[in-house]
């Protein structure tokens, strides 16, 4: 009987242990979704120090063209408003490991009239839709963007 009721009590606790794992990684999940909604306003609104808050020291990116971008280049496409407006859809976070989650989602995006400009002074088109992927790494007690990759979608009719 005591045996029995040990091994009872020992389930409860493991069950408990499981439902506390998977409600701390739906509570990180959700954060690190807003967060990389977050990257996306500061960019918009020109917020670089909003933007640094959010990059890992060594963050790097890939962006459309298979181009490396660093930490101080995103910082100055923040300072530069090229984002006049974005629609954040379709989010989805998978847990790597306890310090580090991957954010992927779609975005459309609008550039400022002044990229706009630049881009066909220079007889270039940028894509409006993209598939993007944040990975989140846990530094100091708080993430941290460390890596960004941003895929051109192509819509096909």
């Amino acid at each position: 009987m005591k045996i029995c009721l040990a091994a009872c009590i020992l389930m409860f606790c493991m069950a408990s242990s499981a439902q506390t794992a998977a409600q701390s990684g739906a509570a990180d999940a959700q954060s690190l979704i807003a967060k990389s909604r977050a990257v996306l306003e500061a960019v918009k609104t020109k917020d670089a120090a909003g933007l640094n808050n959010l990059l890992a020291d060594d963050f790097r990116s890939v962006d459309m063209a298979g181009d490396s971008g660093s930490r101080n280049e995103m910082l100055g496409t923040a300072k530069e408003g090229f984002l006049k407006d974005f629609i954040f859809y379709s989010p989805q976070a998978l847990r790597i490991d306890d310090d580090s989650m991957l954010v992927s989602y779609n975005s459309a995006i609008t550039l400022s009239d002044t990229a706009t400009k630049e881009l066909a002074e220079d007889n270039l088109t940028y894509p409006r839709y993209f598939k993007v992927s944040d990975l989140w790494v846990r530094q100091g007690g708080d993430w941290k963007l460390k890596f960004e990759q941003s895929t051109p979608v192509r819509i096909m009719y």
